[in-house]
């Protein structure tokens, strides 16, 4: 029994890709030529596990017949096809359980035989260690044992059907280093063999109980994992997209989230950062908890409904705040073991966890509704706050110099006292705390935060805008001057819509260009800058984190164009690499991750469904007063949409969208009571709002009118099953495109659109682009009748729909050039019939 159809992602093996299969307690990592190591946290069991096929005379290696890999939420498959048989080996992890199950099901027309062979290594997480450590063969168990002198930790690995065995041995004289399992002949037809793993922290007989266990309950455990995720995705905010790109990503993404929570029996459940092979280390990736890490990820459970486990996340990294109220930046698996916090540099190693600490709680308490949750931790939280007021220096910016850094940790960018980054957070922390403490019921305190907020955010206005160069400066040195490098780091405050609109639109501007924005996503500064490096880990590279940063950013300073093009970027990496997950960090020059990215990075997924929720749908709810807030900035292919599951306090509220050139049409199902909802949809500045009504009854309403669109907004109440609000429209006009990835290792090739610059009475619009030299885009556009005039591009009629194709211009030195495509419309009292 298999998951929803289309969480199914297939496609030809790539040998170097990561494939995994997660569980809360356990792993598997490795690639698509089928070499895998196994972990039941906080322990490595083994490695370079891989199989091998006996065909006749004939010794096979399985990674040379790798064909096909395919994935599901709660496993992963490898297909083999030789002259005459197919074998496919399915990796899967329980959801809760010590262990893995390796399913290997053969098709064949002759005896075939399938050999695993492992190397054992069986070490405890970076930075703790066993010691001394053997294994030996069961033959009751028909699996091997490993153990260590404590007895205390034990792994068994072994399958039922194993027939014959071959065992790593070390002499005075040679040495070898693998154990294998024969599983036994299949002689033609079809045939099942597991391998089964498992490990307990608490002696041999747990261990064996839960290998007894997978091996024979693998299929209902299968069944009952699969159906973890359909549940945990019915009980999640679910979309119905017209993009089927974006509707997988969406949803894979929200699966990668939920894999993040890791239960290590030593320390307690939380998030991970992300998960990679560790090789001959003890370090998969980022496998261990971090604290910024599971802030940035809890934000986006937030939007989804998640916040069971964003409670769990910040009750995890909460438990081991410090004494003076610093908030860890990250918790080995193996922290118990060493003196994690006292002899590592690591546990505290960063400033920005502390004020992400309050901006997350804030939003998991305003979105939940658990103000009790608030009270309980408001010792910690005024803590944090007490910290953060520490590193206050005296122009009053939060330092990174002596106290931790912000967001870059090493490279040309620093030393820097303080960056816009780190300030930006540090502001957005009082106003968090501020809301905190009035659900609290401290309204002094409420009112003094409120006031610090509004000088800060003052502050850090005044202390990074740089006028003439009409934008807004990365960091403040060691001297308190501003550091003019332009970063997408900037885009951070942004979010939280803490800069000035017409700075910001600037900054904006400046960032969407070609020098900052790739096909894949946002570099952290421009690549004409000095110091970049497309390889620079923080001074080059591209971060799907900084990529969705910048869009929810861009949507909520109505800059739907370049957050458009960044929400398809990391949209399209959760189906392209690591199929179902987004990579930690990519070349600044070329598609590609770095050699060094961790392929399952969790704020990476994050930073699809954040952009997709908060960003383009513009969804947030508010569980005191159970209102919903639903502002989209849709884009111009989409007719219909809908949007399930919106919880705000013990309301739940269902959306079906749809849109014509004459009406925005809302269908509203509230499931019991009353749902009170803001609705706030954008349209063109061009558009004429003609009415609104609910039910066929007039709604009050205005519009908000921005540089680059305007917005209708109004608030209901929706009760019942059904209710329908219409938007009535006219003149409205729209232009749009569908960003893609260039093949593996290409640089950039597809447009920008830098700016929308509307003439005071709506009859012009300019868009400033930027495209590669030569080369021609097709934009669809919407309201095409509107056109009188047009310059810089031309209009191309297809089928039922119309399509701007704009050229850029070739020469030059640059491999990106600039053009702007100006309309001009008919007067908006000319009648469509007079038009045509």
């Amino acid at each position: 029994m298999r998951s929803t159809p289309s969480l199914e992602l297939s496609r030809a093996v790539r040998p170097w890709e990561f494939l995994s299969a997660v569980g809360t307690r356990a792993g598997l990592f490795g690639n698509e030529s089928g070499r895998m190591e196994a972990w039941v946290y906080p322990l490595k069991v083994l490695r370079e596990f891989h199989l091998q096929f006996h065909v006749g005379e004939r010794l096979l290696p399985a990674e040379a017949l790798a064909r096909t890999v395919l994935v599901w939420p709660e496993s992963s498959t490898i297909v083999y096809s030789g002259d005459t048989f197919t074998v496919r080996e399915t990796f899967f992890v329980p959801a809760n359980e010590a262990g893995a199950v390796i399913s290997i099901e053969v098709e064949t027309e002759e005896p075939l035989e399938v050999t695993a062979s492992f190397q054992r290594d069986f070490q405890l997480e970076w930075p703790a260690a066993i010691g001394g450590t053997y294994e030996s063969w069961d033959p009751e168990l028909h699996a091997f044992v490993l153990g260590e002198e404590t007895k205390k930790f034990v792994a068994v690995v072994g399958s039922p059907t194993a027939v014959e065995t071959r065992e790593e041995y070390q002499t005075n004289y040679s040495e070898y280093h693998w154990n294998a399992l024969r599983l036994g002949a299949t002689p033609k037809g079809r045939d099942r063999k597991l391998i089964v793993m498992a490990a307990s922290m608490d002696g041999r007989a747990a261990a064996e109980a839960t290998y007894r266990h997978l091996s024979r309950d693998y299929e209902e455990l299968l069944r009952t994992s699969a159906e973890y995720y359909r549940k945990y995705l019915s009980e999640t905010v679910n979309l119905e997209l017209p993009d089927a790109q974006l509707q997988q990503a969406y949803d894979w993404a929200r699966v990668s989230m939920a894999q993040g929570m890791v239960n290590n029996p030593f320390l307690g459940k939380g998030l991970i950062a992300g998960y990679r092979t560790s090789g001959t280390s003890a370090r998969p990736g980022f496998a261990w908890f971090f604290g910024r890490d599971s802030f940035w990820t809890a934000l986006a459970l937030d939007a989804a409904g998640d916040f069971a486990n964003t409670r769990t996340a910040l009750e995890f990294v909460s438990k081991y705040q410090r004494a003076d109220g610093k908030i860890p930046h990250e918790i080995a698996q193996g922290a118990n073991f060493v003196g994690w916090f006292k002899d590592f540099p690591y546990a505290y190693a960063s400033a920005d966890a502390t004020p992400l600490y309050l901006i997350a709680m804030n939003d998991y308490v305003v979105e939940s509704g658990d103000t009790a949750f608030a009270v309980e931790k408001w010792d910690s939280l005024w803590k944090a706050y007490e910290f953060l007021l520490s590193t206050y220096d005296a122009q009053g910016f939060p330092q990174n110099s002596g106290f931790g850094h912000g967001w870059v940790e090493g490279g040309p960018l620093l030393p820097v006292k303080s960056e816009l980054y780190q300030s930006g957070v540090g502001a957005e922390a009082l106003r968090a705390l501020s809301n905190l403490a009035r659900l609290a019921g401290k309204d002094d305190a409420s009112k003094q935060l409120a006031q610090g907020f509004q000088r800060q955010k003052a502050l850090v206005e005044k202390g990074f805008w740089l006028a003439e160069e009409n934008r807004y400066a990365f960091a403040l040195d060691k001297d308190g001057k501003a550091v003019d490098e332009a970063s997408v780091l900037a885009t951070v405050p942004m979010w939280f819509g803490l800069l000035d609109k017409k700075n910001a639109g600037a900054m904006i501007t400046q960032l969407a260009d070609f020098d900052h924005q790739t096909d894949w996503g946002m570099r952290i500064l421009s690549d004409r800058a000095a110091k970049f490096s497309g390889g620079g880990y923080h001074y080059g590279s591209v971060w799907p984190l900084f990529t969705g940063w910048a869009s929810v950013a861009e949507y909520r300073y109505h800059r739907a164009f370049p957050a458009y093009a960044n929400l398809r970027a990391n949209s399209l990496l959760a189906l392209d690499g690591s199929l179902g997950h987004v990579t930690e960090v990519l070349s600044g020059d070329y598609y590609q991750p770095l050699s060094t990215s961790s392929p399952h990075q969790i704020w990476s997924a994050a930073m699809v469904v954040s952009p997709v929720l908060r960003g383009m749908l513009g969804l947030s709810t508010d569980a005191q007063s159970g209102t919903v807030t639903f502002a989209p900035h849709v884009p111009v292919n989409w007719n219909s949409f809908s949007i399930q599951g919106v919880h705000a306090g013990t309301n739940s509220t269902d959306f079906t969208y749809s849109k014509t050139e004459d009406a925005i049409t809302l269908q509203v199902n509230c499931a019991s009571g009353t749902c009170p909802v803001d609705f706030e949809p954008a349209v063109s500045r061009r558009a004429e709002v003609l009415g609104a009504e609910m039910n066929g009854r007039p709604v009050a309403f205005k519009v908000a009118v921005n540089d680059e669109d305007k917005h209708v907004v109004m608030r209901f109440s929706a009760s019942g099953k059904s209710s329908t609000v219409k938007v009535r429209l006219r003149n409205d006009f729209a232009v749009g495109y569908v960003s893609s990835l260039p093949p593996l290792g290409s640089a950039s090739r597809g447009l920008r659109i830098l700016s929308e610059t509307w003439s005071p009475s709506g009859d012009q619009l300019t868009l400033q682009v930027s495209g590669a030299a030569g080369s021609a885009y097709e934009m669809p556009v919407w309201g095409a009748g509107e056109i009188q005039k047009l310059e810089g591009a031309e209009l191309e009629r297809r089928g039922g729909g119309t399509t701007l194709l704009v050229k850029i211009p070739a020469g030059g030195s640059e491999r990106y050039a600039r053009a702007n495509v100006v309309f001009h419309f008919l007067d908006k009292g000319i009648s469509k019939k007079s038009r045509n």
